[in-house]
């Protein structure tokens, strides 16, 4: 049989799943799918080879009942899987790197939840579901906010009392597995330019931005939560505290109301009124689509404004995720507020999608990579054990 590690990325309302055979200590995928959850759930695990797609009925949320179908599928397809990886949204100050799930590491995280309420719930669902139904199995967990532990404590710190910030109430940023897999990619490409000040732009249903220098972590558009920072495709990006307590005040009269609005109600859907989906947006010639898609890139350029402060600089930008790397429109509107930096978009490679879009004339270069976080969790995975010499 094939030995196989197994990668569990689960979104609020989404779970993403790979399989990748162990090579030599490396990852090779094999194939993968992704759940859609929803008033149609459905999921579909296809492989490379030439594989059918495998429908697998699902259920509204990411129970046990719809992980172990995915890690039966895989068995009987002949795959022996001797690691299972997770995505865990928020290490909180605990972790910052990738570890084997212990029963007292699971307790650990199990108490950050307070953090992460809408994403760590189903992400450690799926952890309990698969140590019941395969104990054999070690597990891992990669975090998003583990990339950013190398920030300085002006980066990450609120101004807010210190016992606050001491309590764990600061800045995190997300999205890290998405960055090191992009800096990974970059320096591939361009070692040189990989280790100089480089922002990246993870442009999606959600998003987020990451000034880099070498693949170091500086600063981060995302703070406290996967709320802040530039709007996103239902959530509104960074608000004025204010707004806050005034719509907690006048609008909402408890805060689990408040967070189901902030989480699915505001940011491209809020503003257009129509949908949160770039795509669509794009193809309405209603006014409020275009102003939602305005604000974005009006947004996302100011935040490269910013982190280029914080870099003292900027070599080059990369949009990655699937609007950063499928959508030239937004590419443009960004650049289009960039001039002033000295960077230009060559158009022909922009519409083309292709790795160098800027203009030869650019001061700046910009690049398109794709992001695969499910590779970092697997490579993650397979370094865990390997070092616990599971």
């Amino acid at each position: 049989m094939d030995r196989v590690a197994v990668t569990f990325n689960a979104g609020s309302s989404s779970l993403k799943v790979g399989v990748f055979s162990l090579k030599d200590g490396r990852a090779l995928r094999l194939g993968g799918g992704i759940a859609t959850l929803g008033d149609q759930p459905r999921f579909t695990l296809r492989f490379s080879g030439g594989d059918e797609a495998v429908d697998l009925p699902s259920s509204t949320e990411i129970d046990a009942r719809l992980v172990l179908q995915v890690v039966d599928c895989i068995v009987r397809r002949g795959f022996d899987p001797v690691v299972a990886g997770h995505r865990i949204v928020h290490g909180g100050q605990v972790f910052d790197g990738p570890v084997l799930l212990e029963p007292d590491v699971v307790l650990r995280m199990e108490h950050l939840t307070h953090l992460a309420p809408v994403h760590l719930p189903p992400a450690l669902a799926i952890v309990r579901a698969v140590r019941s139904a395969y104990p054999d199995i070690p597990q891992t967990a990669s975090f998003d906010t583990a990339f950013h532990s190398s920030q300085s404590s002006l980066a990450a710190r609120l101004a807010i009392p210190r016992e606050l910030h001491d309590a764990g109430v600061r800045r995190y940023g997300f999205h890290g597995l998405s960055y090191k897999y992009v800096a990974g990619e970059l320096r591939k490409h361009d070692p040189d330019l990989a280790a100089g000040r480089i922002i990246c732009a993870h442009l999606g249903s959600d998003a987020s931005l990451c000034g880099m220098v070498d693949g170091v972590s500086i600063d981060t558009s995302m703070g406290f939560s996967p709320l802040g920072g530039v709007p996103m495709s239902t959530r509104p990006g960074s608000l004025d505290p204010g707004a806050v307590v005034h719509l907690l005040r006048n609008n909402f009269h408890d805060a689990d109301s408040l967070e189901d609005f902030l989480h699915h109600r505001c940011g491209l859907l809020g503003v257009s009124g129509k949908s949160g989906d770039v795509r669509v947006l794009l193809e309405d010639f209603n006014p409020a689509s275009r102003e939602a898609l305005d604000l974005f890139c009006f947004r996302i350029a100011g935040e490269i404004g910013r982190l280029a402060v914080s870099l003292g600089g900027v070599d080059a930008v990369v949009f990655t995720a699937g609007v950063g790397e499928h959508q030239s429109e937004i590419r443009s509107g960004v650049a289009h507020h960039l001039g002033w930096l000295g960077l230009s978009l060559s158009e022909p490679a922009n519409k083309m999608n292709a790795t160098v879009i800027s203009a030869r004339e650019s001061e700046i270069v910009a690049l398109v990579i794709p992001t695969n976080e499910e590779q970092v969790i697997a490579e993650e995975a397979i370094a865990v054990i390997s070092r616990h010499r599971l």
